[in-house]
């Protein structure tokens, strides 16, 4: 199939939970630069630590993904079953969270079966119904990105016409929080994306999951449509177990190759949502990226001081916040920033703008890079 054959992919539907809610909830609150985090003690071994969850309690993977899979069906006007959808849904950290806790129960009989790294993937195809492909990709925080890439891939390709793609994650868990610790990586306060007192990462729970499409079969049965996804680039710098390659030639690879599936020079990109973690060394090598390939005065923004780290889910909240940033041409507010380091042209406050094209920037462990442009609803 040559590009000129490639079938246009487009979203139809989305379902989204952050600490800040459902979809509707969460760009409402985060418009209105609301943030989910706050100082939490979910477990008694450790002091309390600025955390994002969704309720009182840490929730499971088992319990999280079928609010969000069932959010984007309904969205996208869609009842099970749907056998011929496909399913691409990543998880970086998985039934982490059970496993955890039947250790310390010291349990004698477990059905493991149940606690697989995939179970977000087979829950998911079990509410869709699905009798065709499932597939559970891991790339680190880079999960949700590289997953929805893998669905596009599959329609773009004439593979088929459906698919239900994106990532849930439950990442607070004793052992999830000791890592980051003894990292040096967790934040004492907030969550502060390229602010010049920035501490480190904050935790939260949540995902996205999208219901895409070929353009063929949105307009077949009149469904609405957010927008288009029109290109993806993945690259790994094989540098470091969790450092970014400070000469940052490999991202630079991925956006250059999302720009060119997508047939874009980096002065059509409106907006970019950033991957924004603020720890120290990814938001300092993130913004030397984007000033090295970007003009001055594209607009950037990253929602993580809102929802926290969702670590493996985080691409894909991003897009799903990306995709309400073209709907309602507003741009989303970089939620507590104070003082840039940086000169980028930071969102600091919600604002109507033109965006007709944005990139979302993920990037992960062990040097993944993931980027995805997409552009307005084709209706518009």
């Amino acid at each position: 199939m040559t590009n000129d054959q490639k079938k246009t992919v487009v979203v139809t539907g989305i379902g989204c939970w952050t600490g800040l809610g459902n979809l509707t909830q969460s760009w409402y609150n985060l418009r209105q630069g609301k943030s989910s985090i706050s100082l939490q003690q979910p477990f008694l071994s450790f002091p309390p630590l600025p955390l994002s969850l969704i309720q009182e309690k840490p929730l499971f993977l088992q319990r999280l993904t079928p609010q969000v899979v069932k959010s984007a069906l309904a969205d996208a006007s869609l009842v099970p079953p749907l056998p011929e959808f496909r399913v691409v849904v990543g998880s970086s950290r998985g039934c982490q969270g059970d496993i955890e806790q039947l250790l310390r129960e010291k349990r004698e009989f477990v059905n493991w079966l149940e606690f697989f790294p995939h179970q977000g993937a087979i829950i998911t195809a079990q509410i869709v119904g699905s009798e065709s492909a499932v597939l559970s990709p891991m790339a680190a925080c880079s999960t949700g990105i590289s997953a929805i890439a893998q669905g596009y891939q599959l329609i773009r390709s004439g593979q088929c016409e459906q698919v239900v793609a994106g990532a849930v994650e439950t990442p607070i868990t004793p052992l999830t929080l000791t890592g980051f610790k003894q990292m040096g990586a967790l934040a004492k306060t907030g969550c502060y994306p390229f602010d010049k007192q920035r501490e480190g990462l904050v935790l939260g729970e949540g995902g996205a999951i999208f219901v895409l499409e070929s353009l063929e079969s949105a307009q077949a049965r009149k469904a609405q449509i957010y927008g288009e996804i029109t290109g993806s680039g993945f690259t790994s710098d094989a540098y470091h177990v969790s450092a970014p390659d400070p000469d940052y030639h490999c991202a630079s690879l991925a956006i250059k190759k999302s720009l060119e599936m997508s047939q874009l020079s980096p002065h059509e990109i409106n907006f970019i949502h950033a991957h924004g973690t603020s720890t120290q060394l990814n938001d300092k090598r993130e913004a030397q990226l984007i000033q090295s390939l970007f003009p001055d005065d594209v607009a950037v923004s990253s929602t993580k001081g809102a929802t926290g780290h969702t670590l493996g889910a985080s691409g894909a909240i991003a897009l799903a916040f990306t995709f309400k940033a073209l709907q309602t041409q507003t741009l989303p507010p970089c939620v507590g920033l104070r003082e840039s380091e940086f000169d980028l042209n930071l969102v600091q406050h919600s604002m109507q703008s033109k965006i007709n094209h944005a990139l979302i920037l993920s990037f992960g462990f062990g040097g993944q890079n993931g980027a995805m442009v997409i552009r307005r609803s084709i209706s518009h």
